[in-house]
């Protein structure tokens, strides 16, 4: 079995957060890339000791994304059969960390897989350059390999490189800028292939035009140029799918796109009734360090710490952090187990209406003041922010306590022991950073490679 993990690129960032317990996050939870005195002053004495524990975490972020060996089991680390590719980890704290191409990360020679359809870049078509904001011309981003799937006319989230030769059918995993940046209501390049939660978001948000959108039901076997392909739920953000293809010449390919691991995809048949050949596996936390509690300890957690807060201020207003999608689990939660509704602006509740949840839907509010519970970007979850935003509503609470839902809050002094979770607090407002994350821990994602995938790592 091949298994391809996707390095991410470089992307601006809009907004970053800072709390005395966390890295800086982007507005979807992620955090931002280290970057030297020079380019950004100064850290923070906080920020120092976070990059110089076990090893940094910029350093241990990176590595998550290209060192997949250490979900082999421990018996199989001499096995001859078995070649164990880590990278390494040794990098000078002094020197700017960047991610690089897999194969240098793996100390491998690139051997490119046969790509049925190349995608060069012709310098001399006026088609293939854009100007950019300095006046000057530069090339259009070549495809990277690991968006094609070997084989086929298809990529997978591959939507910024724009028309790509060879390509005639362009699937998206999920609805986060990372997976479909490049799409625009003026996207004429090729059918895309979703999920038809996913489909709906794309003619919301963004006014894709109908006629592109092809929604593919989950569970449902599809031939699509004469290969079969299958959606399965991803355990991530609404609409989210495992990608799973079935070739003319009998190989099976599973692209993961952002998923959970969970004991129900050991039900899937397709993944454990038959060898897949190749894998593009979402590895965000494979690293050993984040070993996240159950995402039910955690619900449970957040709604034992929000009743006890309105027990000693009830005139307190609870905030849930969130992406334009995902994290619905958490503010559902607190909503089912207080009996109060959701706050959100216009925008979100259009977009969790789109859902088509009666159990979410019917418990959205449009007045801030009718209810307690509120949700806001995850971006906004600062003091300074909040703080603004409790003024803002100094006539019906005195207190604001937020939950930040992201597995970069994980802390490995903590564990699975959510009680030992310390949060931040500033005058009236408390943060909670609490180790909810839609992408698999360290010990999911283990199992299921090698249940769900029963693999051998060549």
């Amino acid at each position: 079995m091949e298994i391809f993990t996707e390095e991410e690129e470089s992307e601006v960032y809009e907004q970053s957060t800072t709390s005395n317990n966390s890295p800086q996050l982007d507005e979807n939870g992620f955090p931002l890339p280290q970057r030297n005195n020079e380019e950004e002053g100064d850290e923070d004495d906080e920020s120092k000791e976070k990059n110089e524990d076990d090893g940094g975490f910029a350093s241990d972020f990176y590595r998550s994304g290209t060192d997949w060996s250490s979900l082999l089991p421990l018996s199989d680390s001499t096995n001859k059969n078995k070649q164990i590719i880590r990278s390494s980890s040794s990098a000078s704290s002094h020197k700017r960390l960047k991610q690089t191409n897999l194969f240098q990360s793996w100390g491998l020679k690139q051997n490119t897989p046969e790509i049925s359809f190349p995608d060069p870049i012709r310098a001399s078509n006026p088609l293939d350059k854009k100007k950019s904001t300095r006046g000057t011309f530069a090339p259009r981003k070549t495809c990277p390999f690991y968006k094609k799937i070997p084989g086929t006319p298809f990529t997978v989230d591959a939507f910024r490189y724009g028309l790509i030769e060879g390509c005639s059918a362009y699937f998206l995993t999920h609805f986060h800028y990372d997976h479909y940046g490049g799409l625009t209501k003026g996207w004429s390049n090729g059918p895309i292939y979703c999920t038809p939660l996913t489909a709906r978001l794309l003619k919301l948000c963004l006014s894709v035009n109908p006629l592109f959108i092809n929604p593919l039901e989950l569970g449902t076997e599809y031939v699509i140029h004469g290969i079969k392909v299958t959606m399965l739920e991803a355990n991530h953000c609404p609409g989210a799918a495992l990608i799973f293809f079935h070739l003319a010449d009998g190989r099976r390919v599973l692209h993961t796109g952002d998923f959970r691991a969970c004991k129900l995809m050991q039900s899937y048949p397709l993944l454990v009734n038959q060898r897949v050949h190749s894998v593009y596996l979402d590895t965000t936390y494979c690293n050993a360090k984040y070993m996240f509690p159950p995402i039910e300890d955690v619900l449970s957690f957040v709604v034992k710490v929000t009743r006890d807060s309105l027990k000693r201020q009830p005139k307190t207003l609870v905030i849930v952090g969130a992406y334009s999608i995902g994290k619905e689990r958490v503010y559902l939660a607190i909503s089912e187990a207080l009996g109060v509704n959701i706050y959100t602006n216009a925008q979100r509740r259009r977009i969790l209406q789109s859902f088509d949840w009666p159990v979410l839907s019917g418990r959205l509010s449009s007045h801030a003041h009718d209810t307690p519970l509120h949700v806001l970007p995850i971006s906004s979850l600062r003091h300074d922010t909040l703080n603004q935003y409790l003024e803002s509503n100094v006539d019906h609470y005195r207190s604001i306590l937020a939950f930040r839902p992201t597995g970069w809050t994980y802390s490995g002094t903590n564990g699975s022991n959510l009680d030992l979770i310390k949060p931040t607090t500033r005058g009236n407002v408390t943060i909670y950073g609490v180790p909810y994350s839609e992408h698999s821990s360290f010990l999911e994602l283990r199992e299921f490679v090698q249940v769900c995938l029963n693999f051998e790592v060549l």
